[in-house]
């Protein structure tokens, strides 16, 4: 079970939804009408549940220190994260959930 939440934390940020298991907290209630931003949140989901959640953040934070000492930007190590380059790639495909194949974000990595 999925729990879409509007949440005014990220009013003074730059995110636009964050998914923090089993939610999906969005920042302005209007993009509970964005299919594309759900289905990102969405897979998400999928990995951190894969991941059985808490691996999934202790991945993910440890694959975004690397990727920033690589490149020296906190936007482009973001964007290379194995986890956000499978939701953004594949964020405009509303079926892509339904054929995923299990681990699927390790081709991006």
């Amino acid at each position: 079970m999925i729990i879409i939440v509007c949440q005014r934390l990220l009013k003074n940020t730059n995110i636009s939804g964050i998914t923090l298991f089993p939610f999906i907290f969005l920042k302005k209630s209007e993009y509970l009408q964005n299919r594309i931003l759900i289905n990102h949140e969405k897979i998400h989901i999928r990995q951190q549940m894969e991941l059985l959640v808490l691996p999934f953040y202790i991945w993910y934070l440890t694959e975004y220190y690397i990727k920033y000492l690589k490149y020296r930007n906190p936007d482009r190590a973001y964007r290379n994260i194995s986890f956000e380059r499978e939701a953004y790639t594949n964020e405009h495909n509303s079926d892509y959930l339904k054929r995923r194949q299990f681990w699927s974000f390790l081709k991006y990595i």
